[in-house]
């Protein structure tokens, strides 16, 4: 499934409007998650291959927004349980796990 250009549109300000709810850096998000800050970016801007990637950022975002006691940002097109769909493998999003590389 791919997102047509108002939901990416969406989803990036989503994306930077938890992280930015959170209270943490950019090499703080990076280096809990294990991954550059190249990859944190191309997470951020829908940059990447992996499908999966944008969902463990997102739950990432969530739990941390939480923890800084602030209001979530709903997500609009990351919504729902992405076990129920098809195109992910909900294995790795559990796993909270990146994929290898910058993209």
């Amino acid at each position: 499934m791919s997102l047509n250009a108002q939901e990416m549109e969406n989803t990036r300000y989503e994306l930077a409007e938890n992280f930015r709810r959170t209270g943490l850096t950019e090499q703080q998000v990076a280096d809990d998650l294990g991954i550059s800050l190249t990859k944190l970016q191309n997470v951020m801007t829908l940059n990447q291959r992996s499908l999966e990637d944008p969902w463990i950022l997102r739950n990432y975002l969530l739990e941390k927004v939480e923890e800084n006691g602030e209001m979530v940002v709903p997500f609009s097109a990351l919504a729902g349980d992405w076990h129920r769909h098809w195109f992910l493998n909900s294995r790795k999003i559990d796993s909270g796990k990146m994929s290898s590389g910058d993209f």
